[in-house]
């Protein structure tokens, strides 16, 4: 009989045990996963992009380990900071324009995002569970036209 509820029970290996990870109030998972720089080594509108490089982007880069930064020249191109994220979608944001602490506030708006599409909060469809007790209304399914 003490055999039989042995062979019942299974034992309870210990890579069972581990809880996978998840955004909660206990533990939070950036979703960003690279960066990548792209400038012009010529072009004045990526003068402030070099100086951010120079100056800022180490501190940056030792703020956020879990984060690849990656710095990558284009010729005859403004500079851009593209951001990839673990949904495998990635953000470009334009940097031609900006002083070098605009530049770091976009590097913090990509380090900071989702990485999910943008959603209108303004013009939703409304869609609800149940269908209408009359049917959607239409000038062209009643007997008489409207006369104004």
């Amino acid at each position: 009989m003490a055999s039989s509820s042995r062979a019942a029970t299974k034992p309870l290996l210990r890579a069972q045990l581990f809880s996978r990870p998840a955004n909660g109030h206990v533990s939070f998972i950036p979703q960003v996963r690279k960066v990548v720089i792209e400038f012009c080594d010529s072009w004045a509108s990526s003068a402030n992009t070099r100086t951010f490089m120079n100056n800022h982007l180490e501190e940056v880069a030792r703020a956020n380990p879990h984060v690849e930064f990656a710095v990558q020249q284009r010729s005859q191109k403004e500079p851009i900071a593209r951001g990839f994220y673990l949904n495998n979608r990635d953000k470009v944001i334009p940097l031609n324009g900006f002083e070098v602490n605009g530049i770091a506030k976009k590097i913090q708006l990509l380090l900071d995002s989702s990485g999910a599409k943008i959603k209108p909060l303004k013009r939703r469809a409304v869609e609800s569970t149940t269908e209408s007790a009359r049917g959607i209304w239409s000038g062209l399914h009643v007997d008489e036209t409207f006369k104004i």
